[in-house]
């Protein structure tokens, strides 16, 4: 067990899942072993507003507040929400985020328009996966996992945590009816984005 704090940011809209995928986060640092601080920012999270959920964990962590580049992960699960988080990821740190799009308000009512976000991402992120997590979800006859898509790629991407580890915060976290699809994405998102 490493004794430097590691800090993960996630972000996207409500209904995506965010809370889940920082619960298993941290649920699987504490099953390694790892002091674990929390915080989420759910704003308009009811009406599809920005979500942020901040994890950090390490030998001794004093509190879950991630100080703009000071995060070593990013998971976005929209590319808009990533983008506007960006200034939080360290230089060296990963990046996963997803290519589902969700429109905000502005842009559906045609008062904005949504930018070409891969561009702006592989830019903006060195070490990025870009994924279509909604897809694979979709893949799996379950759209609603695209979270765990995303949060197994941020896993294959890291190295702090085992994957066996990782199983059995899923276990612990996802109620046993949806347990085998979420594991199934867990999965798949970790194969597609392993380092080798």
């Amino acid at each position: 067990m490493s004794e430097q704090t590691i800090s993960v940011l996630m972000c996207g809209v409500g209904g995506q899942g965010i809370l889940l995928a920082s619960e298993i986060t941290a649920r699987a640092a504490l099953l390694s072993g790892y002091d674990v601080k929390t915080n989420e920012v759910h704003g308009m999270a009811q009406r599809g507003g920005s979500v942020v959920a901040c994890i950090r964990f390490g030998g001794k962590v004093y509190s879950p507040v991630i100080e703009p580049g000071g995060a070593d992960a990013l998971l976005g699960l929209e590319p808009v929400e990533a983008i506007r988080c960006h200034h939080y990821l360290k230089p060296t740190g990963v990046a996963a985020v997803s290519t589902q799009r969700i429109l905000p308000v502005t842009v559906s009512s045609g008062n904005a328009t949504y930018p070409e976000p891969e561009p702006i991402l592989q830019e903006l992120f060195p070490h990025l996966s870009y994924l279509d997590a909604l897809g694979i979800a979709q893949g799996l006859g379950n759209p609603r996992t695209a979270n765990l898509v995303l949060l197994g790629a941020l896993a294959g991407m890291g190295g702090h945590i085992s994957r066996k580890t990782w199983e059995a915060a899923i276990r612990q976290c996802v109620p046993e009816k949806h347990l085998e699809v979420n594991q199934a994405a867990f999965r798949k998102g970790m194969a597609a984005c392993s380092r080798t």
